[in-house]
């Protein structure tokens, strides 16, 4: 990896405004020269949807997200849309260096498994790539998780984590934001009630998607997650699966509500 020093942040819970805006001026300031690479982790409150940066915002129905206390942010990076509600978020900048996306994915996946392996849970990595053009031709598509791409992280063929990148350019180099939603519960899949569907039978079918091709650790591992035991076990990945010394983190709270 980069011999560059790497910074280690504890977000803990912020809005999800706040979280795209840290996640998009690290990756700016690495980009410019002036940041150094990060590994970040957080968790969202209140509830929110992201959508990817070109998702139309239409299909989520704002009113009733509104009417539940659901924020609706845009995430710096592409994909799909995500009810972050029971997860943990890593957050990952790094420079590109000459590595594609799908090499950044695996080393990125690389890390978390090695991490969710010291949690006690064994996954696997996805090895093919869905053609994404035709399957977001359909409604059901909606969703970040109903479908892994290429090196995403499944258990037993269900998807764990759901992840997202973005490249930023600048006179430091080019840079990679990837962050991603490693799922700690179920509530996840109550994202189908908030997709602005043009029938209910949709909402149903991309319900019935959600908790067929999706995992969470509650379930796997029948207990409730432990956040500040996951927290240091991905650090800790990270730092055996690439040689780094993360140390103690650097806090950086904001405004929650």
């Amino acid at each position: 990896m980069s011999p560059s020093p790497w910074t280690f942040i504890d977000s803990g819970e912020q809005t999800g405004a706040s979280s795209m805006a840290l996640d998009e001026s690290l990756a700016r300031a690495l980009a410019s020269g002036e940041g150094t690479p990060s590994l970040r982790l957080y968790r969202w409150k209140p509830w929110a949807i992201s959508l990817g940066y070109n998702q139309p915002a239409g299909e989520i129905d704002a009113a009733r997200c509104a009417g539940d206390g659901i924020d609706i942010v845009r995430r710096p990076t592409g994909g799909r849309a995500i009810l972050h509600a029971e997860e943990l978020t890593y957050s990952v900048v790094m420079p590109a260096g000459r590595k594609s996306v799908l090499q950044v994915y695996n080393e990125i996946s690389t890390a978390l498994v090695r991490g969710l392996a010291l949690y006690g849970v064994d996954v696997s990595l996805q090895k093919s790539q869905p053609d994404f053009a035709r399957e977001y031709r359909s409604s059901s598509s909606i969703p970040c998780f109903a479908s892994s791409a290429r090196y995403e992280i499944e258990w037993r063929a269900r998807k764990l984590v759901g992840s997202a990148q973005r490249r930023f350019s600048g006179p430091g180099g080019d840079v990679v934001l990837q962050h991603g939603s490693i799922l700690c519960g179920d509530a996840h899949i109550r994202l189908a009630g908030y997709l602005a569907a043009p029938v209910a039978e949709a909402r149903a079918q991309i319900l019935a998607t959600l908790r067929e091709r999706t995992a969470d650790l509650r379930m796997i591992t029948g207990s409730a997650v432990d956040m500040p035991r996951l927290g240091e076990c991905i650090r800790r990945g990270f730092e055996e699966a690439w040689g780094l010394t993360l140390g103690a983190p650097a806090l950086i709270h904001t405004q929650t509500a």
